[in-house]
């Protein structure tokens, strides 16, 4: 039996030091954080990078974007768009750019009201950020 087309996404929160993981489907439109996986420099480490993708079967990758708020781009827009880029090629799946201006606003202030100071963990807001 053929999926559904994009039937399951998995949502990159990129970051120079720690990568946000989320996976989603289409047909309820939800999301749920996975983790972070570790980067140097941009560069993740690919190993549990392969294995989530090997676990989720994936049909489609979306990167969020960092746009400065007026809609121009920044340095970290430019690293965002190679690490795109390396996922197209190692796994060659569909890629999906997202602006994702507020995102990690977003997240903070859905944490906070869960858990308080507490919860504004980095690894946390990483992972919550794309959902």
């Amino acid at each position: 039996m053929k999926k559904n087309s994009h039937e399951i996404l998995l949502g990159f929160d990129f970051g120079m030091k720690r990568i946000g993981v989320a996976v989603g489907q289409t047909v309820t439109r939800t999301a749920r954080p996975l983790g972070v996986i570790p980067a140097k420099a941009g560069e993740p480490q690919w190993e549990p990078l392969d294995k989530m993708i090997k676990t989720w079967q994936p049909d489609a990758l979306i990167v969020g974007i960092p746009l400065n708020m007026d809609g121009t781009e920044q340095a970290l827009t430019v690293a965002a768009k190679k690490f795109a880029d390396l996922l197209k090629k190692r796994f060659e799946l569909p890629i999906y750019g997202i602006d994702e201006r507020l995102t990690t606003k977003d997240a903070r202030e859905q944490l906070f009201t869960k858990g308080g100071y507490k919860a504004l963990q980095n690894t946390q807001i990483d992972s919550v950020a794309r959902n």
